[in-house]
């Protein structure tokens, strides 16, 4: 089951996503830009990072449960549709990979050029490119893609023309320039790798000219390695003949079925039907490794699953920090890993950053000076009665979560039976997807378990999404942008606000850690787990996946655009 789901809302990460602090003002297909940020020698490279030929052939089936039909609708404007067409149709303009440093791969821009108080960028965009109807892309088509946001808001889904500060974005020649309020650079992962192009010769004229909002784009024209014709019961790919880069994709054919059910879904890639598969497997070891020696995992962590309190004063036990205190000290969080997730996702630390991928802005030794890395029911005992609870005079309190997350249910039910002998009677209410983000963005909850939609280039993402008081609401109000548990500390929003103009990773690193400390004193929400970008792969006919040694994307089929760089890598390789 996928975590990354594109019912979260892509809104979610509208405030703050970050790419490391850059000195160079220029990035071009051959050069590095600095802050660690380099460019791809290409776009879309090979496997081994190197450019080899291919031929073109092949099917494979993406094996990814949705507990839904397709609605066969492709706007990637629409964050309830984009998971299907961005990606796959719609590209970036540049990719940025936050498993390898914010190392950048120009994909539709082949370079760009910040001014000196990074308040202005401007792209070249890339000679040659078609449209998959064979019209030419250009940057007028690009610039239209970004005012189209500002025409109708409720397509700027990460408020790049409100909070980001966009004031205009102007095509002239091959060139587009975007120019904001402020320094912009701590935005530029947000503009440049998750929004993709649209065809403007498409989108003005028509259905979609008249509700670009609502339109379903059944039959979308992109600048993408594939096409696609589409049922509610499968969306069959195919290789886009116009497609920019020669040769590519090499793999001609995708099918991605609609699974209603976790369990058919795992079957068939235990069984080698699919060779992409997207979600967890209870028991993978036995119920798909060792079924084949060409199936195989690599789930690397991008994010925190947590528990999740309200933190509004209304919630009158989960907005005190002792009870928040006992259930952090109390929590497992090896048992939970161990069990609740089949080993498969890492434990979570209380400062609320991912390791090992964002280990320089970790803080280990404040994590251990604060005692929530081993489960302590002394200090859960005390903390609790401090708050006015005890086993005599128990708490009971209700946790929202996912209906059909077999691992969260576990997990849950783990965190229960700890919290049980404190006095903590905790019960799972588990919903619906659509009434879960109902409750969960208007603060319709005791406590809800659950994770930020999208990871970022660091750890600043996610603990912004999570901290800002911009991105919160009052109750019944929906907090879409990330802190639905309603935290709001000044210090914090300063710090945050820091980061993005800061002129050195050196000070990000700072700044991430002070921001840590908060967490780890404030408790706004408990983290449990390090939730995984769950990737299982084939290796019999198709090689060329992202793995642990050459992570060049994030590798789950959901993860845009991260998807494109997974198919631009793949290749066939017919029985022997």
């Amino acid at each position: 089951m996928r975590r990354n789901t594109s019912s979260l809302l892509a809104v979610a990460i509208s405030i703050g996503l970050a790419a490391t602090a850059c000195s160079s003002t220029k990035h071009t297909s051959d050069s590095s830009t600095g802050g660690g940020s380099s460019a791809s020698s290409s776009a879309g490279g090979s496997s081994t990072g190197t450019q080899t030929s291919y031929k073109q052939g092949g099917t494979l089936t993406i094996s990814n449960e949705q507990g839904q039909t397709w609605p066969c609708s492709f706007n990637p404007y629409n964050s309830t549709f984009n998971l299907e067409s961005l990606g796959f149709i719609y590209e970036p303009l540049i990719y940025t990979n936050i498993l390898q440093d914010a190392k950048e791969t120009p994909m539709l821009a082949s370079d760009y050029k910040w001014n000196a108080d990074k308040t202005q960028i401007t792209f070249t965009i890339r000679d040659g490119v078609k449209w998959s109807d064979g019209q030419p892309l250009t940057a007028d088509d690009v610039a239209y893609t970004y005012n189209l946001m500002k025409q109708t808001p409720a397509l700027d889904n990460y408020s790049l023309w409100s909070a980001a500060g966009l004031t205009s974005v102007a095509a002239t020649g091959n060139q587009v320039t975007m120019t904001f309020k402020q320094n912009a650079q701590v935005y530029f992962y947000t503009f440049a790798t998750l929004v993709g192009i649209v065809p403007k010769h498409i989108w003005s004229t028509g259905d979609a000219a008249a509700h670009p909002d609502t339109w379903t784009d059944p039959n979308p024209i992109g600048s993408g390695p594939y096409t696609v014709k589409c049922t509610p019961n499968n969306m069959e790919y195919k290789a886009n003949a116009s497609y920019w880069q020669p040769g590519k994709p090499y793999v001609t054919t995708l099918e991605y079925p609609a699974y209603l059910d976790n369990g058919p879904a795992n079957q068939d890639l235990a069984s080698g039907k699919a060779q992409w598969g997207s979600q967890f497997i209870t028991g993978i070891k036995s119920f798909y490794l060792n079924k084949s020696q060409d199936n195989h995992t690599w789930s690397p962590p991008v994010l925190n699953v947590s528990i999740i309190p309200n933190l509004d004063p209304s919630h009158a036990a989960t907005s005190k920090l002792g009870v928040r205190q006992a259930i952090a000290y109390a929590i497992d969080k090896a048992k939970v890993s161990a069990i609740g997730e089949d080993g498969q996702q890492l434990t979570g630390n209380q400062s609320g950053v991912v390791t090992p991928t964002f280990d320089k802005f970790n803080d280990a030794a404040a994590i251990s000076a604060a005692g929530y890395d081993k489960p302590d029911m002394a200090k859960a005992a005390a903390a609790l009665q401090g708050a006015g609870y005890s086993p005599s005079n128990p708490l009971n309190l209700t946790i929202i979560s996912i209906q059909g997350y077999t691992d969260w249910d576990a997990s849950i039910a783990i965190i229960k039976d700890e919290l049980k002998p404190l006095g903590i009677n905790l019960t799972e209410s588990s919903l619906t997807n659509q009434t879960y983000y109902d409750k969960l963005y208007k603060g319709d909850f005791d406590l809800a378990y659950g994770s930020q939609p999208s990871a970022g280039p660091s750890p600043y993402t996610e603990l912004r999404a999570w901290l800002h008081s911009a991105n919160t609401a009052p109750l019944g109000q929906s907090a879409s942008a990330g802190n639905f548990e309603r935290y709001k500390n000044p210090a914090v929003d300063s710090l945050l606000d820091q980061y993005a103009t800061a002129g050195s990773e050196d000070q990000q690193v700072s700044m991430i850690k002070q921001v840590s400390q908060h967490v780890l004193q404030d408790l706004p929400f408990i983290p449990v787990t390090e939730s995984a970008d769950w990737f299982q792969y084939n290796t019999k006919n198709f090689g060329g996946w992202p793995t642990s040694d050459n992570p060049y994307a994030q590798p789950a089929a959901y993860n845009y655009p991260d998807n494109e760089q997974v198919l631009l890598h793949l290749y066939y390789k017919p029985a022997q």
